[in-house]
């Protein structure tokens, strides 16, 4: 993104509660109070790594050098900036523990995910909205929050140089700079993808590529359904939510009669309230064997765990079997997300049952969510 932009929530689960701080004034000046917060509720693993990387970040801003190579890097139109290659650039001993920080943050996170080793940085920073530019550069001292996932929290959590904790309003955007510590969940989604695809497989349940178009070829070329526009409703709009991506799983049975389910990313889903015109390949149809398919479109909000989700759902799909017509598998999938997915995280978005080969037009979901409407589309073999 070319500036930190609202990011709208694609959700209408109940959410979860970030800070439980009280009642407490909004961050409107810029000499707020400190609230105590060691009564907060346990948040998700992949939250509180976020939590404390922020607090460490805040507290490193005493360094004149790197609280300038922050405000310079994070400029108007330069996007978020991963934040320990950014500290590793700065030289002195409070840059240097920053980096330290910022990758034992990165590694814990790939691990709450359920990713192995070797994405490279995950932790980003930007600032919360471009308004502030003008009193950050004008000196104002920041604060440090996290971009919370969860779009109804009346606060979310700060941190100033000292460590000190603030509860920022979220109904307005503060007067005070906040940078704001987030996922680069675009990488974790393609990483996430292929992890989800790779392990279905070993498991017993036919997967194909991360694009939705099976390695399979019918002779001469295939047919698909293709999606030509895409959109999902929400009414909120605060100014500290992080970017998310989506992901659909489409689900059916396979050539052999296996239940088989294929994940497409669809990382340009990022804002409500927008359609998107994709143009993308939804699902191959010569690797079903009826001409009807389902579809989940789920939500990577940072806490999304692959491994599990592989899990969960090959454990429940493996007990289903062909007996000769085609059996809805929505109800399969969405009775195999953890129960967490249900009460506290937005993960589930939205959901199409009897996907079929020759659909077409606006396919209302079933929650009433969101929409997307499709056309059949024959991939020629050259």
């Amino acid at each position: 993104m070319p500036h930190f932009r609202p990011r709208r929530a694609v959700v209408a689960l109940a959410a979860l509660s970030l800070l439980a701080l009280g009642t407490v004034p909004a961050l409107a000046e810029p000499a707020p109070h400190p609230v105590t917060v060691g009564q907060a509720p346990a948040a998700g693993r992949v939250s509180a790594i976020e939590d404390e990387a922020a607090r460490s970040l805040a507290t490193a801003l005493t360094d004149p050098a790197l609280r300038e190579r922050l405000r310079s890097t994070t400029a108007a139109g330069s996007g978020p900036a991963a934040l320990a290659p950014l500290a590793a650039a700065v030289p002195g001993s409070a840059a240097r523990g920053l980096a330290e920080a910022a990758e034992r943050a990165d590694r814990g996170i790939a691990t709450a995910k359920g990713l192995g080793a070797g994405l490279g940085p995950l932790l980003r920073v930007q600032l919360a909205d471009p308004s502030m530019r003008a009193a950050l550069d004008a000196g104002v001292a920041p604060l440090v929050a996290t971009a919370a996932t969860d779009e109804h929290a009346r606060t979310v959590r700060a941190y100033d140089t000292a460590g000190r904790a603030y509860a920022l309003e979220t109904g307005s955007v503060p007067a005070r700079p906040v940078y704001l510590v987030d996922l680069d969940t675009a990488k974790t989604l393609t990483a996430g993808v292929e992890l989800l695809q790779r392990e279905l497989r070993a498991r017993g349940v036919d997967a194909a590529s991360t694009d939705g178009a099976a390695t399979a070829q019918a002779a001469g070329g295939w047919w698909g359904t293709k999606i030509t526009s895409v959109r999902v409703n929400d009414d909120e709009e605060p100014w500290f939510k992080g970017a998310a991506e989506m992901f659909a799983l489409v689900s059916g049975f396979g050539q052999d009669g296996k239940v088989r389910v294929d994940s497409v990313a669809m990382p340009y889903l990022q804002y409500d309230g927008t359609t998107y015109y994709p143009n993308q390949i939804l699902v191959n149809w010569s690797s079903y064997k009826y001409n009807l398919a389902d579809v989940v479109l789920m939500e990577d909000d940072g806490d999304t765990n692959y491994l599990a989700l592989a899990q969960a759902v090959a454990a429940v799909l493996l007990t289903i079997a062909d007996q000769g017509a085609y059996i809805p598998l929505v109800n399969a999938v969405l009775g195999a997300l953890p129960e967490s997915w249900w009460t506290d995280d937005p993960d589930y978005v939205e959901s199409w049952y009897t996907l079929a080969r020759t659909s077409s037009g606006q396919l209302n979901g079933a929650r009433g969510n969101g929409w997307m409407t499709v056309e059949p589309y024959y991939v020629q073999q050259f």
